[in-house]
């Protein structure tokens, strides 16, 4: 269960970074209160997880899912640019999560 619960806080870490570039440095309402909502809900399951997992496991795949997840709306949804060199970025940081999950005890 800890699992599942990190990997939706990771979802929701990407929910709320995509809201909070929204919100336009917090001044558009409703991307503001989804974006705080999405990151408590966040913050709560990244902590729910962590009673069984290790915090450098949790942690650490927590963030890399925000960020590859980020990365992917940024350049699906936003336009970012989309580089070699960032996808590559991107895959090592998946290689990283998955290296995480093999070497984690639970």
């Amino acid at each position: 269960m800890a699992w599942i619960s990190l990997f939706f806080a990771g979802l929701l870490e990407v929910v709320w970074a995509f809201f909070m570039k929204q919100s336009d440095g917090f001044t558009r309402v409703t991307p503001t209160i989804i974006t705080f909502a999405t990151m408590f809900a966040s913050f709560a399951l990244l902590s729910y997880s962590m009673k069984a997992l290790p915090l450098g496991t949790a942690y650490t795949v927590w963030t890399g899912i925000g960020a590859v997840g980020a990365f992917v709306v940024g350049v699906a949804v936003l336009g970012e640019s989309l580089s070699p060199m960032r996808v590559l970025a991107a895959v090592l940081i998946v290689s990283g999560l998955v290296l995480m999950k093999l070497a984690s005890p639970s």
